[in-house]
Formats: structure tokens, sequence, C-alpha cells
């Protein structure tokens, strides 16, 4: 991200001028409020391969209320849907090398059984996952473009062996065989291939804090770990160089955040190739090795990194961006054009070319409803506040614009999931809309977030529960210092292991919040730690050092389970939950839904049948956002009820 200082300045010099006269202080912006339909009828839009005529981007989007495989024309703009699926989420992947035949994804209705399939120029399909029970991961093209690689448990329901098919000779309703790359027997997930197919870099998970590394020689056969170290440190490969004589990789050995490094692979030495004061999320290497990219995660924001490789690794400057963060960068096989995205909290993803010899920026889409205001919408802001123990705690703030002077507004705690996930500064139209419908949001990211270095991120390994708990009742305090904000009404929000700290409050801290908002939340971790699916059994020794061993530490995990201890919820809560999650069951909602209704407690529940871990379609989302204002309005913010 370029910051723009210029216009800083300037407002600053413009204030020096006018502080000496005597001007009216203006009126706050009072905003329109929206319905949930409004917020929701944007274009959610990601994804970004280049065709292989580079005339069109291919990306996934969700205008028809569902995500489906969509070709933009980069001349004109023009968006053509390649499929029409109404049930199941489609997330398109790439084009073939030589041809428009497109690579997406799909499952069925939320179950993570993702299948690759081919669509043909004449709109037909090709399953390329024969077993019907296995999950599938695209991992891209070849270096000399004649085979795709893929990933798949069909031989073990537990680990991904690496596939390659061969696809420069196929024509249209060809049959794909695919052969055996590499064989996972232990857990090695494949991270990185080099260009001439020979390395294969491998990770292996040891706990969530620390990983290993090896290198994979195809033509020995042989694997070779690389990542000796002391301690806890994580190691991520990233890509090869152009030789293949060099490994490059992220890994915060000997640090706080995640940095880039190499391996040179004939002498076994390593050195430091890039570092920032927070972590680097991913870097990569344009095909002819002319640009680097570089991903920053900078307090919350995507800060990207471009340098010229050709030019002495100086960086480029990309001018004429409207404000937010750039994601999703995708530089073309020709290195002429990149795509990426700009966003931010008050506006969502549109997608942008840059020709780097013209230096022209063209933005292809503009996914904002055009009833909406802009200026109607908040911006988050970065704050901190000390926890329980002196922590220093980072959050972001969402204050509803039109506030009266001496009002005093309800407020929500967001809860991210996880446990090691980061509420960033993107747009969510479920968070928009509670703001603008009043609401206060503080979205908390509590100790155990990643982005903040890795002591930070352990903190509250075996305290879930407990410490992250105590994070969110300090964070309450925080709000409630703020004057406009009305500390006898403050709830508490989240979804997946949100949703577990939601029912969490309720339970061990019954009296802190007024009222809880779960989405499919784990309420028993005897159960969910159990029942993990199978394709997570390389990280589930890293889960269970984590959070616990079911067997071996089943008292801990009992009592740290909201299910075991609804006699003490006093406050309302509303449930949603996906009939097909793999991850939470659903049964974890029923139970702790008539557990609590057995008690007397006010409790409402959104089951919808059709939707996994997190809710893909458009009409769930509006209806999940409906029912939890509705449920708030009545709770928290104690709207009578229309007669």
């Amino acid at each position: 991200m370029k910051f723009h200082i210029k216009p800083m300045l300037l407002s600053l010099a413009l204030a020096g001028v006018l502080g000496s006269c005597k001007t009216s202080e203006p009126k706050e912006h009072l905003p329109k409020t929206y319905s949930i339909q409004q917020f929701m009828d944007i274009v959610q839009i990601n994804g970004g391969a280049f065709s292989p005529d580079e005339t069109k981007i291919l990306v996934s989007s969700k205008a028809s209320g569902i995500f489906n495989a969509v070709e933009i024309d980069i001349k004109t703009g023009e968006q053509k849907p390649l499929t029409s699926s109404t049930d199941n989420a489609i997330y398109g992947y790439s084009y073939f090398p030589k041809d428009n035949r497109v690579v997406y994804g799909s499952d069925k209705g939320g179950n993570e059984i993702t299948h690759l399939y081919v669509l043909n120029n004449d709109g037909g399909t090709l399953d390329l996952i024969n077993d019907s029970t296995a999950k599938a991961n695209f991992y891209g093209w070849s270096y000399d473009q004649k085979h795709m690689y893929y990933s798949s448990n069909s031989r073990d329901k537990r680990f991904f062996d690496l596939y390659k098919i061969q696809v420069s000779d196929k024509k249209e309703g060809d049959v794909y065989p695919s052969t055996l790359s590499y064989k996972n027997e232990k857990g090695l997930d494949p991270a990185a291939i080099s260009n001439d197919d020979r390395y294969i870099a491998l990770t292996e998970s040891i706990t969530t804090n620390n990983s290993n590394m090896y290198l994979l020689d195809t033509q020995s056969g042989k694997s070779k770990l690389i990542s000796e170290h002391n301690g806890n440190a994580q190691f991520n490969p990233q890509y090869f160089s152009l030789d293949g004589k060099t490994l490059f990789f992220l890994t915060d050995e000997g640090s706080e955040f995640m940095y880039l490094a190499s391996y040179d692979i004939a002498t076994g030495t390593k050195a430091k190739v890039e570092e920032a004061p927070w972590d680097i999320m991913y870097a990569y290497l344009s095909r002819n090795g002319k640009y680097r990219v570089v991903a920053i995660n900078n307090d919350a924001r995507t800060q990207i990194k471009i340098y010229d490789e050709s030019n002495g690794g100086k960086q480029v400057e990309v001018a004429g961006l409207p404000e937010g963060d750039i994601t999703g960068v995708t530089i073309s096989d020709s290195e002429k054009l990149m795509s990426f995205y700009v966003s931010s909290s008050r506006s969502p993803s549109n997608l942008f070319v840059y020709n780097f010899e013209t230096k022209e920026v063209k933005q292809l889409t503009n996914t904002m409803n055009k009833e909406i205001d802009p200026e109607d919408l908040v911006a988050g802001e970065v704050i901190r506040f000390p926890s329980f123990d002196g922590l220093e705690i980072p959050a972001l703030l969402y204050k509803p614009k039109g506030i009266k002077e001496g009002e005093k507004v309800p407020a929500l705690l967001w809860i991210h999931g996880g446990p090691g996930g980061q509420t960033r500064l993107n747009y969510s139209a479920a968070l928009q809309h509670l703001v603008n419908h009043g609401y206060a949001i503080l979205a908390v990211n509590n100790r155990g977030s990643a982005g903040y270095g890795k002591t930070f991120f352990a903190a509250d390994d075996r305290k879930h529960g407990n410490e992250d708990l105590k994070d969110c009742v300090e964070s309450k305090k925080y709000l409630a210092s703020l004057g406009y904000i009305d500390e006898t009404r403050i709830g508490i929000y989240g979804g997946s292991y949100g949703g577990y700290m939601v029912m969490a409050a309720l339970t061990f801290a019954p009296e802190e919040f007024k009222v809880g908002v779960n989405l499919f939340g784990v309420t028993n971790w005897l159960r969910t730690l159990k029942s993990i699916p199978p394709w997570w059994a390389s990280f589930r020794e890293a889960l269970y050092t984590e959070m616990g061993d079911p067997v071996k530490d089943s008292v801990a995990l009992y009592n740290k389970s909201p299910l075991f201890h609804t006699d003490k919820i006093t406050k309302p809560f509303i449930v949603l939950q996906g009939s097909n999650d793999p991850r939470v069951l659903q049964i974890e909602s029923d139970e702790i839904v008539a557990n609590a209704k057995k008690k007397g407690i006010p409790v409402e529940y959104v089951v919808f049948p059709d939707e996994g871990h997190g809710f893909v379609k458009k009409e769930n989302n509006i209806k999940a956002s409906e029912e939890v204002l509705k449920f708030l309005d009545k709770y928290l913010k104690e709207v009578p009820a229309a007669q």
C-alpha cells in the first residue's frame, strides 16, 4: 500500500491557515439507514487469473447470489458468466495455459469436499476427482505448462498426495489420467515445486507455533530436513528461484515476526532476504523473475511491495489508486500486466489492472451498491488498550455516525474465528449493517490472534475460555469508558471460535454481557476435537497441543466447554448454524439451545440446511443478518416490538 502523504500535509497546512478564522463547526454527517438487502447488494468477487492471450481475467463472482466463475474482458470491462450454479458455490481457479478451458472448484452444500472440474469451451464439465468422498486442492501448472498439479486425499483420507495431469496434448472431452508425484504417508504437505519439477518443498505441522520444512528430491526420492532449529519456529516455503537452486521461505526463527529467507540447495546456506516490523504474509516471483511481490500484515491492513528485480530490486510505485489496501496481486505471464484488488473497511473489493509499460491503471469493477452513500459507512479505527495483566490488546473500533450529544448507544464485541484468526480492516456487510443501525462495534484481536508476533499468538494456548475471555471482559470495560457507549447494553458476537467465545462469556462470565450472538460456535470441545475432518490429520496433533487432547485432557476440555455448564447462563442469545458444517457439527448447537430452553433462557435458533461452516448464499446471509438485528433490537437495544 502506498501511503498518501502529500494530501495529508496539505490538509494540515490548510488547517493552520484556517485555524485563525472564525468558522462554525461542521455538523456531523447524518447517515441514511439502509436494509441488509442493500448492504448485501454489493458484488463479492475474488481471484484473478489471466487468460492465455491476457485479454480476460477469470474471477469468482457472487453477482447471482452465490459464487460462480466469471470472466472479465480487460478492454471493455464486460463480464461473462461461465457457470450458473444456484446451489453450490463455484470458485474459478485458472484458465488452461494454452486455451480458454477453465479449472474450477466446488463442494456440495458447504461440506468442504471440494472437487476440481474442467469447464470446456462448449460448456461441458468434467470432474477430475473420481472418488466422491475425496477432497482436492488446485496447485497450478508446471513451469513448462505441460502438466497441472493438484492434491487429493483419495488414497488416504488423512493425507493429501500430490498428483499431476498431462494437459499439453489434451483436447476437449479427453480423459485426464493422473500420475502420483508425491505419496504423502507422514503428513508432510507439499508447499512449493521447482520450475524443473525436481524439488518439492514440504511442511510438517508440529504445533500451531512450530513446524518443520523438508526438501524432497524427486530424482533420488529422498527427503531432507532443512529447518533444524531450537524452540518454536514456523517455516513456510514460498517459491524456488528460476534456476531451481534456491528455495525462498518464510520463517520467524529468531524473530517475533515472519520474514523472507533463502536456502541454497547446494550448500545448505540460509540467508535473510527481507523483514518488516510485522509478519510477511506471502511472497512470490513473477513467471520470468522480473518482479517479486511481498505482502505484509501491517496492523490489520495488507501492505503490498513490488520489486523490479531487473532494475536492481527497485520498488514499483503505482500512482492514481483510490484509498484502501491492495490485495490479490497477480502478474501475467508476459509480465506486462498486473491485476489486483483495492478495498477498505468502507469499500468492498474492486478489481483493477495495471500496465507496467504504459503505467495505466484501469478499474474493471464497481461492486458497491449505488443506493448506498459511501459517506454513510464507518471506517474502522485501530485502537489498543491494556488487558487484565497489562498485555496490550489491539482492536478495531466502529463508531456509529450521527450520535447526538449526550446520547449513549448499545455496543457489541466482535470476536473472530480461529482460534488464531485476525479481524482485519476489510469490508463486512453484516458489520456495517449493525453500525448503520446504531450499534457500536469493537472487533477484538484478543491474545492468540495472528499478526502481532508469535509470543502474542501463543499467549492463549491451553488458556482458552479463561485468559482470552478476560481480554473480552477488558474490551467491554474499554467500551464502557467511551462517553457515547451505554455500559448496560454491551453484547458479544462471534463465529466459529468467536462463537465459542460468545458462549464461554455467557457461561463463565454470565453477568458481563447483556446478550450473545453465536454463529456456528464450538460448545463441546470434547466432541469437536474428536470429530475433526479426517483431512486435518496432519494438523491434528498441533491442534491438540494448543487446545488439549480430548482423551488426555478430557477434564480440562470438559471444564471449558459451555455445553456442560449451561445452568450458569442467564442472558438471551441467538444461534445460527449450517446443517452441513463438518467442523462444528449441528448437534453442538442443537444441544446448547435445548439446554438453555429447558432453563427458560430466551434463545433463538436459525438453521440453514444448505450451508456449511460459514454461509455462502446471499439469501441466507441476508436472513442471518435480519434475524440477528431483530434479536439485538429486542434484547440489547430493547426496542418495543411493532404492534
